[in-house]
């Protein structure tokens, strides 16, 4: 186990690997977009983007160097002609990385790496929106535009204008108290002496 690794040998000697990458390096430049495995698209990116750096200078030097590297005349002319126009002002990261899954058989981790500037799908995207779709700030933005709406929405109101008059409550209605009623007096029965009924006696207990 090495703690202290900076290059992913990729289980080759070191010729076999700088030809890979320079064989990888060629055909991302001359086709834009190869597909390959993860560890391999990590270790291209190192070696592939300090080149595209260096085209931005197009000088006899720098050609020298970068054919030291790719060992193919078709791609140098291809990096100094098309590539390095195209970046233009970009500070790095001109690569992009999309995994794929995994390739049936091995179940490698999959991937296609590609030129950034050379993805026509996502710069006509970025193009007809102006900028780049972001998952954040979607709600912010509908809210700051509605609220200078509603505000000139407001009519203008002018100085003479007559103010609506105002009703005023109709004092409540107090109910008057009812007239007492004078109870009658009692009229008092002569001395005869009133027959009160009685309870007739249960049928059944006689």
């Amino acid at each position: 186990m090495r703690h202290n690794k900076k290059v992913n040998h990729l289980g080759r000697q070191s010729a076999h690997r700088k030809a890979l990458m320079a064989n990888m390096a060629t055909s991302l430049i001359l086709n834009k977009r190869i597909s390959t495995t993860v560890a391999k698209a990590k270790s291209l990116r190192t070696y592939v983007e300090p080149l595209i750096t260096r085209s931005k200078e197009d000088t006899t030097h720098s050609r020298r160097i970068c054919f030291s590297c790719l060992r193919d005349k078709n791609a140098v002319t291809e990096l100094f002609r098309t590539v390095a126009p195209a970046v233009g002002e970009r500070p790095g990261g001109y690569t992009r990385i999309l995994k794929t899954g995994f390739r049936l058989g091995d179940a490698a981790d999959m991937c296609i790496i590609e030129l950034v500037d050379f993805n026509e799908t996502y710069g006509k995207e970025v193009q007809a929106t102006g900028k780049a779709r972001t998952r954040r700030g979607r709600g912010g933005a509908k809210k700051e535009e509605a609220a200078p709406a509603a505000e000139g929405a407001e009519a203008p109101v002018a100085e003479n204008a007559e103010k609506p008059a105002v009703k005023k409550a109709a004092p409540k209605k107090t109910a008057a108290p009812k007239p007492a009623v004078k109870k009658s007096p009692v009229q008092k029965t002569s001395g005869a002496k009133v027959a009160t009924p009685t309870r007739t006696a249960n049928k059944r207990g006689a």
